[in-house]
């Protein structure tokens, strides 16, 4: 038996309906990943590409089931945060909370340094910390102004990738090209390691969850959003992913800095290189801003609980935001964007979201007969996809992700005894 929900109905303020929902996620998906993941996927999975990003569909789709399963039921700040702490243990939910924020934050890292790859390679750190002050800005503004903006970018991302699919179709790779690294036999490995960064193209589904506050009528709009999000996606993925193949073959794929952009060179298009470079810019600064939405109303909801200072639990009174937790939230992406590398951020996000997606399927698994819309093994398929696309990451990421989290928890632990004791010793003082 779950507890009941003894939160106020909503502590933020409600002003998305299905549209704008659905727009956030979107941009929250269809962003940098597209523009990123497709090389070194290929490069592992070779001419396997279509198999991985099947399975990372999949894996993908079970857990948008137990998310948007668990969000009706519970739709406040913070995803599966708080699922595991209702469904499963408090220590649950908060290791789904760093995962989430560590994650996000170094993929908004990665998001920032891409707008500077794509806009001005030369000055990427200069361009990076400029497009993360203007996407703070505007978050900070309120949700809706976010999701209008948001908007307006993945309609002109929509445009760019129509391009690219149209020039990768419309002139396929000679014979030799097409037939290069292609490996004999069925890579399992190589498949799962490229499902695993695939993935990461895949995760912003959850964007829509941790806005649960903010969303009207949460327990219909919540899992519309995320069923049509992501169905778009998945079709938008597959004939990206046809035409990069059809255009350069998996190997010319695999060796490509910017693989779309070298999709459309090989078509002979070199007037629409700019405006893809110009896409992939685009798309990074969607994905940062709804990162930096979705990482600070995680915040939000942790420092409520005391998972994270209480001091950023504080939503201003004029625009219903959040504005202490997104500030802090953009602080450590400007330390990323400031240390940090893109291909690293890249895999870091990509194993902390599967460690949170993990607890998403674990804490569904716990729901009842009245309360599931969907079946059992669609959950149990989620957190085994989760496992073993995790711990086909790089072992320096697996090992560094682990070592981060355990910290993390064993940090809250500490601070918990002290304020049991401090409530001890106040208690003591007043008898």
């Amino acid at each position: 038996m779950s507890e009941p929900l003894d939160q106020p109905a909503s502590r933020l303020r409600r002003e998305l309906g299905l549209a704008g929902a659905v727009v956030i996620g979107l941009g929250a998906m269809l962003g940098t990943g597209v523009f990123v993941v497709f090389a070194p996927a290929a490069d592992r999975a070779g001419s396997w590409l279509l198999a991985a990003l099947g399975l990372a569909a999949l894996v993908a789709y079970a857990n948008a089931s137990s998310t948007a399963q668990l969000a009706a039921l519970h739709p406040q700040a913070g995803g599966a945060y708080e699922y595991g702490r209702r469904r499963l243990a408090p220590w649950i939910g908060a290791l789904a909370g760093y995962a989430f924020v560590a994650g996000k934050i170094a993929s908004a890292g990665a998001a920032a340094l891409a707008v500077g790859v794509y806009a001005w390679p030369d000055q990427q750190r200069l361009v990076a910390v400029a497009a993360l002050i203007v996407a703070t800005v505007i978050d900070l503004l309120g949700i809706s102004r976010t999701a209008r903006v948001t908007g307006w970018l993945v309609a002109a991302l929509l445009a760019v990738l129509g391009l690219v699919v149209l020039a990768g179709l419309s002139h396929p790779a000679d014979a030799a090209a097409a037939s290069a690294g292609s490996p004999n036999g069925v890579p399992v490995g190589g498949i799962l390691g490229a499902a695993g960064l695939l993935f990461f193209a895949f995760a912003g589904y959850a964007r829509i969850a941790t806005l649960g506050e903010e969303v009207r009528d949460p327990a219909r709009t919540i899992p519309r959003a995320v069923t049509i999000a992501f169905g778009v996606i998945v079709v938008i993925y597959a004939l990206v992913a046809l035409a990069g193949l059809n255009a350069l073959g998996a190997a010319g794929l695999a060796g490509a800095d910017a693989p779309l952009a070298e999709v459309v060179r090989a078509a002979g298009w070199d007037w629409a290189v700019v405006l893809v470079r110009a896409g992939g810019a685009v798309a990074a600064g969607a994905v940062l801003l709804s990162l930096v939405a979705g990482i600070g109303r995680t915040g939000f909801a942790m420092a409520a609980q005391r998972d994270l200072p209480a001091a950023l639990a504080v939503v201003h009174r004029r625009s219903g935001v959040p504005r202490r937790a997104e500030l802090a939230a953009a602080a450590a992406v400007l330390l990323v964007v400031l240390v940090g590398g893109l291909i690293g951020a890249v895999a870091l996000s990509a194993f902390t979201v599967l460690v949170y997606y993990a607890v998403s399927n674990l804490a569904a698994l716990q729901l009842g007969p009245a309360e599931r819309r969907g079946p059992r093994w669609l959950m149990v398929i989620g957190l085994v996809g989760c496992a073993l696309l995790a711990a086909n990451l790089p072992w320096p990421v697996v090992i560094a992700g682990t070592g981060g989290l355990a910290a993390a928890l064993a940090g809250r632990a500490v601070a918990a005894r002290v304020r049991s004791r401090g409530r001890g010793r106040t208690e003591v003082a007043g008898r």
